[in-house]
């Protein structure tokens, strides 16, 4: 496992993170529900990212890393627009933040994107292209592009500007509720839980960060071994419907991160069963419309561990990262 660089990801990285991107974007809100107060019995906060600009935290993140290294004078030079690889909203949250700069984008998108999230990133004008539904076809296109066509290469979670732009979803969290003992965030390459964590834990050491996956992601286990790669093998979708947090494995920048401030313990998993079902907790009961990576988050709040394993948090809070569900095809 690589060590941390402190200097590349810091509390000051992630505040003038916030300060270069706050007046593109919303400060979201943050929603209670006293029915769900009633069933976790605890004061649960909702982080709605899934009212950000794009419809997920992405945009801050892809937002940092355009303003962040197309104002370097080599990369304004030497390179002819952006690439990156998703499977889907970062890539919509890049084409924005290019779209902002009149930046040309190219995204990579695996052949068994949803519909809406194609169609998403088409309409801030992106160039599409496709590839094998597996990271490492991904990876592959998104570097012979940049190459071909002197693209800088944005990866969607394993960039210190991305991560830092998603850490100031923290920054605003805790402004707006200073006293959360715990925020529960959904996990797929790690970049929001990277910078979320940073932050969180430089304003309070104490406060809890769990970590939420699908399962066979086997994240705890991971970090129990202190090793992103459990058994040295090429890296796979996991079988999810949550397409938006499908990647088995973390980034090898993020992952000694999430293994400095996570114990395995805090690792929440949850079935595409609790997935749906809390999804649609949300859209019933707080009329809200989220995606199923962001059911994750309010599946594990809801779970026999949350309430046998933390009977001492008061408050709680969670981070509703996106909403971008494809609504005439709906995963139940």
């Amino acid at each position: 496992m690589s060590n941390i660089d402190p200097s590349a990801l810091s509390k000051e990285k992630i505040l003038d993170a916030y300060e270069r991107i706050s007046h593109y974007l919303m400060k979201t809100p943050v929603h209670i529900s006293t029915t769900v107060d009633s069933i976790v019995g605890k004061k649960v906060f909702f982080k709605c990212e899934n009212f950000q600009k794009t419809g997920s935290f992405k945009a801050r993140g892809a937002l940092n890393a355009v303003l962040s290294k197309m104002c370097q004078e080599k990369n304004a030079k030497n390179f002819a627009g952006i690439v990156t690889h998703s499977s889907g909203n970062h890539g919509t949250a890049l084409s924005w933040a290019c779209q902002t700069q009149s930046i040309p984008c190219t995204v990579v998108v695996p052949k068994d994107t949803p519909f809406n999230k194609i169609e998403s990133i088409k309409t801030y004008g992106s160039r599409l292209e496709f590839c094998e539904p597996n990271p490492t076809s991904r990876v592959e296109v998104a570097g012979r592009l940049s190459e071909e066509n002197k693209l800088l290469l944005v990866k969607p979670y394993d960039d210190y500007d991305v991560m830092a732009g998603q850490g100031t979803v923290a920054v605003e969290f805790l402004q707006q509720i200073p006293d959360l003992d715990a925020i529960l965030v959904s996990v797929s390459g790690g970049g929001l839980i990277s910078g979320i964590s940073v932050y969180a834990k430089s304003i309070n050491p104490n406060i809890k960060i769990f970590a939420v996956e699908p399962a066979g992601k086997r994240l705890g286990k991971c970090l129990e071994n202190k090793k992103r790669n459990l058994e040295g093998k090429e890296p796979t979708f996991l079988n999810t419907r949550a397409e938006g947090i499908k990647t088995e494995m973390c980034g090898e920048l993020t992952f000694p991160i999430i293994s400095k401030y996570i114990h395995p313990d805090d690792v929440f998993t949850v079935t595409d069963d609790q997935m749906i079902e809390a999804t649609k907790f949300i859209f019933k009961r707080m009329k809200m419309v989220i995606e199923l990576s962001a059911g994750a988050a309010v599946a594990a709040l809801f779970s026999d561990k949350m309430k046998n394993n933390y009977p001492n948090l008061k408050n709680i809070g969670v981070i509703l990262c996106g909403g971008n569900i494809d609504i005439d095809n709906l995963p139940w």
